[in-house]
């Protein structure tokens, strides 16, 4: 008997180490090839999941405790990290643009519902879904090509935070919305208008008081174990009550993460609770991979890829146009547009609320994952490509304009001369492509007053 246990304690060790060493070789590859670890996890989730491998089940309880676990620290340490008053300064934009995403997703989601057989709450669920993107992979894209701490960082930041607070009474609509009893939209309207007015109030009173100093913070400041243990204890206590009190337990984790975030012990409790957190993150990541079925996406692959294809295009331009139409500029809106243009890891949470709720069918559901895994798996490369092709066009534009210049100079154009006018602009074009295509001249060589030649000038090498 004894022996048998042991046997079956080592087996499970082995899986355990298995499944590590799997996920820290995908993190790694996908690291090498300039893309989020979490792709990585995803991917590992896949191969060890009952498409790929075998080796975890969905339904293992522990590892969907653990994922669970993983998303109320990731909206602690959210709240932690969030800068109150950088938060405050980007809120009317960030709002306007969050706001905006989801009214486009909804149309998007009953415009879908129109052609389909689909129920309004799966229409609703789907909006939320498409609304959202990941903060997680936007940051980490953001950071990359270092853009993080400058004007279109800020503003994906503030625009994310805004979203991550809308996941509340999202959960809570997500939630509300399956069984066979109708929806009590009373009932549901009082408890998202309660969450967010103690959230808004929250906010407004952390934001004009100094720094909260806990009374035993001197004493546990430096005792690493206490801060760990500590933390864990205020971020799933508050997630509990919340629990109990009929909202969502990320709504408690989120508020507890706020709390800790406005006091003296935010430093060392970021510290120690970091490593925790992307441990948990990990584990979370890779029940993402154990959820989608691949065999739904091999026998659906036309409609998948098509969804998948029209939620990153579309998501790309509606936040580029809410972005300009917040009034600012083309750079930050190109930017931070790009990336946002993924569906969000909240996004799993929603339809996995919603589906065990009974709010959204089977196949809605795995549509849901599929598209979301899709967007977050292509997104750093759908961002580098698009950054490559609106800058090479950009630029090419600009030196189009600029030998067109060259050629008008003082000269009137007939506008009835339509050869005048083709030939002209194709003259323009050539000249603009040799330019680009000549050696740039090194520092030495370069004028001192310009780079760029005189209008009139460089008329010979037509």
């Amino acid at each position: 008997m004894e022996e048998a246990a042991a046997n079956a304690h080592a087996g499970g060790l082995t899986v355990i180490a298995f499944v590590v060493v799997v996920a820290v070789t995908a993190g790694l590859g996908l690291m090498r090839l300039k893309q989020p670890p979490l792709v990585g996890f995803i991917l590992a989730g896949v191969l060890l999941g009952p498409s790929g491998l075998r080796f975890v089940s969905t339904s293992n309880e522990n590892v969907t405790m653990l994922a669970e676990m993983g998303v109320l620290m990731l909206l602690f340490f959210i709240g932690m990290e969030l800068s109150l008053k950088a938060f405050v300064a980007t809120l009317r934009p960030a709002v306007m643009i969050a706001g905006g995403q989801l009214l486009a997703a909804m149309a998007i989601s009953f415009g879908l519902m129109a052609i389909s057989d689909a129920t309004v709450p799966e229409a609703i669920i789907l909006g939320f879904i498409i609304a959202l993107s990941s903060t997680v992979v936007a940051m980490k894209m953001l950071d990359d090509i270092g853009e993080l701490r400058t004007e279109p960082g800020r503003i994906a930041v503030g625009v994310l935070i805004a979203q991550d607070l809308a996941v509340v009474p999202m959960l809570i609509v997500a939630t509300s919305l399956g069984g066979s009893e109708p929806v009590d939209w009373v009932s549901l309207t009082a408890k998202i208008v309660v969450a967010v007015a103690v959230l808004a109030g929250l906010l407004w009173y952390l934001g004009r008081r100094p720094k909260l100093k806990p009374a035993f913070g001197p004493a546990v400041e430096n005792n690493v174990e206490i801060l760990a243990l500590g933390s864990l204890a205020f971020c799933f206590a508050a997630a509990a009550l919340s629990g109990v009190a009929g909202l969502s337990p990320a709504y408690g984790a989120f508020i507890a993460g706020l709390v800790v975030g406005a006091s003296t012990l935010r430093s060392p409790v970021i510290h120690v609770v970091e490593p925790i957190q992307s441990i948990l993150l990990v584990v979370f990541f890779l029940s993402i991979g154990l959820l989608i079925d691949l065999g739904y996406i091999f026998d659906n692959w036309q409609i998948v890829l098509v969804a998948a294809v029209f939620v990153i295009v579309a998501k790309t331009l509606f936040n580029v146009l809410l972005i300009r139409m917040a009034g600012l500029r083309h750079k930050t809106a190109i930017e931070a547009g790009l990336s946002m243009a993924q569906i969000g890891e909240f996004s799993f949470v929603l339809a996995a609320a919603a589906f065990a709720s009974g709010a959204i069918g089977a196949d809605v559901y795995r549509l849901a994952l599929a598209v979301t895994a899709i967007s977050l798996l292509v997104s750093p490369a759908w961002m580098v490509v698009m950054r490559r092709i609106e800058g090479e066009a950009r630029f090419g534009y600009a030196e189009f304009r600029e030998a067109l210049a060259e050629l008008y100079e003082d000269r009137v154009e007939n506008v009835e001369d339509l050869g005048f006018w083709l030939r002209v602009r194709g003259r323009a074009i050539r000249r603009a492509w040799r330019r680009r295509g000549a050696p740039k001249p090194t520092v030495q060589e370069r004028p001192l007053k310009s780079a760029s030649p005189r209008p009139g000038e460089g008329s010979a090498a037509e």
